[in-house]
C-alpha cells in the first residue's frame, strides 16, 4: 500500500502513528484539541484530494457535502431517535444525491476547469441559502443536539469526551489515508490519474471518463459527509454560516494544496502545519494586543504565500526528498 516509502519513511510513519495513539496521555486538553482539528482537517483534505488530486476536478463547494451530512445525521438523531451509526448512511446517500446533481450538469454539458469549480460554488450557495431559510432545521438560528450527563458516555450515539472524539478522528484520518492509498493502486485509481493528465487521451485508450469521474465525485462526497456527521456530534450545534460557508470549503482545500495535491501524505502534512499555525497566530496576536480586524488573516495569508512560493509542488514532496522518505514520486 505504501511501497513507495523507504525504510526511513516507513519508520517515520510508524513513529507518527505511535505518537498520535499516545497523545492523550502525553499532552494537555488544549494541545489535544489542536491535534484533533488537524486530524479532521487531514481527513477532509484527503476526501477533497481524491477528486482534485486524483481526478483533476476542482471543487470549491465541498462544504455542501459536509453540511448535508451534518444536518442529515443531526436531524435524524434529534427528531427521530436514529443514532449516527445508522444516520451516517442517510448522510452519505444525501451527499451522493447532491454530487449526482452536480456531476450530471457538469459532465453532461462538458463543464470543466474553473467552470466546474464555479458550478460547485453555485450548488454550495444554494444549499447554504436553503438551510439558512429552512425552519425545520432551525434556519439561521441554528440546530442544536441535546447534551446531558446521562448520555455523555453513549459511544453508540457518538457521545463522549474530548479523548473519545480524538480517537474517532484519528481512526477516520487513518481510514481515509488507507482508502486513498487503495484507490491509487486500483484500476479506477489509474484511470483517474490518466483522466487528470489528459482526458482526451484517456478516452482514446478506452477509459469511460464520465463514469470514472462520477465514481471519484461520489467517493469524495461520501467521505466528506462522514466528516459532517462527526462535526455535528462533536460540536453539538450547527449553523449554516459555519458549516456551509464558502470559507469552510477553502479550509478543506488548503491542507492538500499546501501539503501537496495528488499525494497521499500531502493533506496530513498540510493540516498539521496549518491548524497549529492558525492557533499560534491567534494566541500570538492576542498576546501582543493586536486587535485590528483582519490582522490574523493578513499574516496567515502572507505565510501561506511564502510556503507555496517556496514549495510549489507542496510540502510533502519537498520533505520526502530532503529526508529520504520515499523511493519514488507518488
Amino acid at each position: 500500500m505504501f511501497a513507495f516509502l523507504t525504510r526511513r519513511g516507513a519508520i517515520a510513519l510508524a513513529l507518527l502513528a505511535a505518537a498520535l495513539l499516545a497523545a492523550p496521555f502525553l499532552v494537555d486538553r488544549y494541545i489535544l484539541s489542536i491535534i484533533l482539528l488537524a486530524l479532521l482537517g487531514a481527513y477532509l483534505g484527503q476526501a477533497w484530494n481524491i477528486l482534485m488530486g486524483f481526478c483533476g476536478l476542482l471543487s470549491l463547494g465541498h462544504a455542501a457535502y459536509l453540511g448535508v451530512g451534518a444536518y442529515a445525521s443531526a436531524v435524524l438523531f434529534v427528531n427521530y431517535g436514529i443514532g449516527p451509526w445508522a444516520g451516517v448512511f442517510v448522510a452519505i446517500a444525501a451527499a451522493i444525491a447532491l454530487a449526482a446533481a452536480i456531476g450530471w450538469l457538469g459532465f453532461r454539458f462538458r463543464i470543466e476547469g474553473v467552470y466546474f469549480a464555479l458550478l460547485t460554488i453555485a450548488f454550495a450557495e444554494i444549499v447554504r441559502i436553503g438551510f439558512d431559510n429552512w425552519p425545520f432545521v432551525g434556519g439561521a438560528a441554528g440546530f442544536f443536539l441535546p447534551v446531558s450527563s446521562a448520555t455523555q458516555h453513549q459511544w453508540w450515539n457518538l457521545r463522549g469526551g474530548e479523548v473519545f472524539f480524538y480517537y474517532v478522528a484519528l481512526a477516520m484520518a487513518a481510514a481515509a489515508l488507507a482508502a486513498a492509498a487503495a484507490l491509487r493502486a486500483s484500476k479506477l485509481g489509474y484511470a483517474l490519474l490518466a483522466i487528470r493528465e489528459d482526458p482526451q487521451a484517456a478516452r482514446a485508450l478506452g477509459v469511460d471518463v464520465t463514469r470514472a469521474r462520477f465514481k471519484a465525485l461520489f467517493i469524495s462526497a461520501a467521505l466528506t459527509s462522514v466528516g459532517g456527521v462527526f462535526t455535528a456530534f462533536w460540536t453539538n450545534n450547527l449553523f449554516p454560516a459555519q458549516v456551509l460557508e464558502m470559507s469552510r470549503s477553502i479550509d478543506i482545500i488548503l491542507a492538500p494544496i499546501v501539503g501537496g495535491v495528488g499525494t497521499l501524505f500531502g493533506p496530513i502534512v498540510g493540516s498539521f502545519l496549518l491548524v497549529p499555525l492558525g492557533e499560534a497566530l491567534t494566541d500570538g496576536l492576542t498576546a501582543l494586543g493586536v486587535n485590528a480586524p483582519g490582522a490574523k488573516a493578513l499574516v496567515y495569508g502572507l505565510l501561506l504565500m511564502a510556503i507555496i512560493a517556496g514549495t510549489p509542488s507542496g510540502l510533502w514532496p519537498w520533505l520526502s526528498r530532503k529526508l529520504g522518505l520515499q523511493e519514488r514520486a507518488e
